[in-house]
């Protein structure tokens, strides 16, 4: 989603420069990075954890992964469609389908409230 939109920023011109040059887009961009390499890093150490041994330290990790990357995907595909503006909900657009499939994923690996109650009762 991130590359896609990064692409977009770079590609579409408007006003006789690339979009990616407003501040605005620029904000998002980096929003979008930043949340993607924490993503990163939060999944690698859950990835650890599960092969240090330790039942404990894994399921809090994978909790904490869980949360943190559902929200960071739900707010990494609401700032790629507003790159993307009015062509991001498009039938000749797949952005949409990201944001549709990050909704999907809080349903189906258990909503981060769940997952931050969770690791509370880990980790108490």
């Amino acid at each position: 989603v991130m590359e896609l939109a990064v692409d977009y920023a770079k590609t579409r011109v408007q006003y006789d420069q690339p979009i990616g040059a407003f501040q605005a887009i620029k904000h998002k961009c980096v929003d979008m990075y930043t949340d993607v390499e924490s993503s990163r890093s939060i999944l690698y150490w859950a990835a650890w954890a599960q092969d240090s041994g330790d039942e404990k330290t894994a399921a809090v990790a994978a909790s904490a992964a869980k949360s943190y990357c559902t929200e960071a995907f739900t707010r990494v595909a609401g700032r790629g469609i507003q790159v993307f503006g009015g062509t991001g909900f498009t039938l000749e657009n797949e952005m949409h389908l990201y944001l549709k499939r990050a909704k999907w994923n809080e349903v189906a690996l258990g909503d981060p409230m769940y997952h931050r109650e969770k690791v509370l009762n880990l980790v108490s």
